[in-house]
């Protein structure tokens, strides 16, 4: 059954709503207006374009934007940069992803919507060369990649003038660049921050070189620092602060002094305009501790200093920043031997040291260490006067002698020359061994050059002066050694360090060419003592002169017993059949008053008769006696041969 009554109540709200939607557009036709409102051109909502949209609420963090379409769209909250800022009512530009997704809603980009128009402005507001600024966003392959309102890219090489070590750190930072390239095709930027910053520094360059002189105080920025030094940008070009310029002291590095980005204030040193050159300084902003260092450190001064370097030749010690002295290892101890300064000091020791020297010109400070001390050798002279006897031990042997520690630190020197009286030392060890306890005296002190002369034979008396005269003496026959052969002679070994020359003219009665052929080395000789020279420390030798008393002894044995001879300096001597006859000396005759000249006794004038010395021997062996060839022969080679084997070494 049909109701009429509802029927006509639908009708009735029909009408209403008619009339409610009239008012709402103003107009009569309704139908019209509402269909403008459904239908819709496909073409302007096409995935892919840019649509004009309101803000009509939130969807949790999210916004809903209505487009137009069916249904609203979702835009992300982090495509927003502040979605506080965003009211409902706000309209904004979006990018439609697509019409429709799998929950029913429309996909819209707030980003991509921004990246296409900033595109879109950018060509058209921008050329090549104009300055852009924009926000570093992240690193990528190259270089960095730039918010400009549409991410541009900038490469490492353009990021600034000497290229950082680190270009990631500039992320996050607002810079301002020059754009280098536009690709439209590509829809890519390409800018560079090095080349805004070379122009403008090429303008503040040329402003600045305009003004700037030696000697102006100006600040800086560290830009670079290397070995050598660092470069600070005076704002349009870069001066270079060397190392020695830093300060006046010697630091081991720049970094030492300066940081990177540091602020500070240097002078100019030097400017070369053609080249674009300048020379700073920073030490130069104080005064020079070497201008008054005659008066702050008078020689004789003790002070306080640091080791800061240890050389061979010596160590360095500060005593001051930028004031250095060397301590020569001469000057570190006054007895200890340094082979090198690590012996004594290490670096960063804090040492008294007396200052010696000062050249203000070459800015040089000579220390002493030793000089703190009191030097051992000013009481050396007053311990140890000459002649005084000591116990030392043999600490190093040489060419020429034997250094001998008497105390630590004092050596004297014991030469080979007075190790004995009579042998001769060609090398110490012939006498001496290192390590070994000896006793010595002294013989000199030269406190000066700090030297103490030692002797080892003066512990005993010198034999030449009393013992050899009296044990050996003229016209004595005894037995020695052949030790040396020349062509000159003999030597004979009478005893233990005591040798004679036999010359070749005393070895035979005939001419002897070669001693070889009359003695071999090792032969047991006895031989005649023609003379003793103690000055010289020589003795005279004849082999054949004891021939002939042998001889003569023979003849006259009958007549008188052997007589016992001394000879040798630790003896009572050796026994002898050599006869020496107490035969009557016969009268001289009268010497003529107009007689010149005294006549010589030939040998064949004496008389064969005993005695206590023959008439023949004594007229050979009187010095200077006549004209006989053999005698005259004989002297003078006992005059000027008798040598010994140690001068002949010497010779040789």
């Amino acid at each position: 059954m049909v109701d009429y009554n509802l029927i006509k109540e639908l009708d009735s709200t029909a009408d209403e709503m008619d009339r409610e939607v009239a008012a709402i557009f103003g107009g009569d036709d309704a139908d019209t207006q509402i269909s403008s409102l459904i239908d819709y051109d496909e073409e302007d909502y096409r995935p892919g374009s840019i649509l004009t949209g309101r803000v009509v609420g939130h969807a949790g963090d999210d916004l809903v934007v209505d487009v137009g379409l069916k249904s609203e769209g979702i835009v992300p909250a982090g495509e927003w940069g502040d979605t506080d800022a965003v009211d409902v009512g706000d309209e904004v530009q979006v990018w439609l992803e697509t019409v429709e997704s799998d929950s029913g809603h429309i996909v819209l980009s707030k980003k991509k919507a921004d990246r296409l128009l900033n595109w879109q402005r950018i060509v058209e507001s921008k050329e090549e060369g104009d300055v852009v600024s924009g926000t570093v966003m992240r690193k990528i392959k190259g270089g960095l990649l730039v918010d400009i309102g549409y991410p541009v890219f900038l490469p490492a090489s353009q990021v600034d003038i000497r290229r950082p070590g680190d270009i990631g750190a500039l992320i996050g930072q607002q810079i301002e660049a020059k754009i280098l390239k536009i690709d439209i095709e590509r829809r890519n930027i390409v800018i560079s921050r090095r080349r805004l910053i070379e122009e403008s520094r090429q303008a503040a360059k040329e402003a600045l070189m305009s003004t700037l002189e030696v000697g102006n105080v100006c600040k800086g920025t560290v830009k670079n620092i290397a070995d050598f030094g660092a470069f600070v940008d005076l704002g349009g070009i870069d001066g270079l602060l060397h190392v020695t310029d830093m300060c006046w002291d010697r630091p081991n590095h720049p970094s030492e002094i300066v940081k990177i980005d540091d602020q500070i204030e240097v002078k100019v040193l030097a400017i070369d305009r053609e080249k674009e050159k300048i020379a700073l300084g920073l030490k130069q902003l104080t005064a020079n501790p070497w201008d008054k260092i005659e008066e702050t450190y008078p020689v004789d001064t003790r002070v306080k200093g640091e080791v800061v370097n240890l050389m061979n030749y010596g160590a360095f010690v500060k005593l001051e920043p930028g004031v250095e002295g060397l301590v020569h290892i001469s000057e570190m101890s006054w007895t200890r031997r340094i082979n090198h300064p690590s012996e004594m000091l290490n670096v960063s020791d804090v040492v008294d040291v007396v200052v010696l020297e000062v050249n203000k010109g070459k800015q040089e400070i000579s220390l002493g260490i030793k000089q703190t001390q009191v030097n051992p050798w000013t009481q050396v002279a007053e311990k140890y006067p000459p002649n005084t006897r000591i116990n030392g031990r043999v600490r190093n042997l040489t060419n020429y002698g034997a250094f001998v520690e008497i105390e630590e630190g004092i050596d004297g020197l014991l030469h080979v020359s007075d190790m004995s009286w009579t042998k001769k030392i060609s090398h110490p060890t012939e006498m001496l061994k290192k390590g070994e306890m000896i006793e010595c005296v002294v013989l000199k002190v030269d406190e000066q050059n700090q030297r103490i002369a030692l002797g080892l034979k003066q512990l005993h008396e010198d034999p030449w002066s009393r013992a050899v005269p009296e044990n050996y003496i003229p016209g004595q026959i005894v037995e020695g050694t052949v030790t040396k052969i020349t062509n000159f002679g003999v030597f004979v070994e009478l005893e233990a360090d005591l040798e004679g020359l036999l010359h070749v003219s005393e070895l035979a009665d005939h001419k002897v060419e070669d001693p070889h052929q009359e003695v071999q080395i090792g032969d047991r000789l006895q031989v005649k003592i023609l003379r003793v020279d103690a000055v010289e420390r020589k003795i005279g030798l004849s082999k054949k002169r004891a021939e002939w008393s042998v001889d003569q002894e023979g003849k006259d044995a009958a007549l008188k017993k052997p007589k016992v001879r001394r000879g040798g300096l630790h003896g009572a001597g050796e026994h002898t059949t050599s006869l020496v006859a107490p035969v009557p000396m016969p009268l001289p005759e009268p010497i003529p008053q107009d007689a010149g000249s005294t006549e010589d006794v030939s040998p064949e004038a004496a008389p064969d008769t005993s005695g206590e010395t023959s008439v023949a021997e004594v007229s050979q062996d009187a010095p200077g006696g006549g004209d006989n060839a053999e005698t005259s022969q004989d002297a003078s080679g006992g005059d000027d041969n008798a040598e010994t084997s140690q001068d002949v070494e010497g010779q040789e």
